[in-house]
């Protein structure tokens, strides 16, 4: 076994996995564990505990290095996105949706607007 996860059986697994709606309003994952050959489970509850990174990207730009060792207090660097544009989600490097900067409190928050597909997230796995 080389260690990297089958996507057929990864779509599979997702394809089981159901969202139910709870009365508080916050949902709740519930997984139908499929069987293999041997009689063991193979649901995904084993995974819901993984931490992944997450970043959300503003903008890139390429500077010269004796820019950089310029920069102090209020420099600004221009990045290569025009204002109004969606920023970019990734997860473990991974883009995975754009969506739209929110303060949530007194902190930001991004509201996603376009969340690549499953299939493409899958495809991109490794």
């Amino acid at each position: 076994m080389n260690g990297k996860p089958d996507p057929d059986e990864l779509k599979e697994l997702l394809q089981d996995d159901k969202t139910i709606l709870t009365n508080t309003g916050a949902h709740e994952k519930h997984a139908t564990a499929s069987h293999s050959g041997d009689g063991t489970n193979r649901g995904l509850e084993f995974l819901y505990d993984v931490p992944l990174q997450i970043s959300v990207e503003l903008g890139r730009s390429k500077i010269l290095l004796r820019d950089l060792l310029k920069m102090g207090e209020g420099y600004v660097i221009e990045l290569d996105k025009l204002a109004g544009e969606p920023l970019d989600l990734y997860v473990n490097s991974r883009l995975i949706a754009r969506g739209e900067a929110v303060m949530v409190g007194d902190k930001f928050g991004i509201r996603l607007t376009d969340v690549v597909s499953t299939a493409d997230r899958i495809e991109n796995l490794g």
